[in-house]
């Protein structure tokens, strides 16, 4: 599975500070997230999408999409 949280931020042209203010997630976090270091919670994800209002799916790809 791959996570897109960095095209779904970038495409709606929010910074990482930006995104950490709005989600309560801390900027190093979404970072770690973004560079494929950790995997979000489904919690993380529910509120990325609500800051950059999209789908949580639009925040992954996977075969079994």
């Amino acid at each position: 599975m791959k996570i897109l949280t960095w095209q779904a931020r970038n495409n709606k042209n929010i910074t990482l500070v930006k995104l950490s203010s709005k989600t309560g997630i801390s900027k190093s976090t979404l970072n770690n997230i973004e560079n494929g270091r950790v995997f979000p919670t489904i919690l993380q994800l529910e509120s990325i999408a609500k800051a950059l209002d999209v789908k949580i799916s639009d925040l992954y790809d996977s075969e079994y999409k």
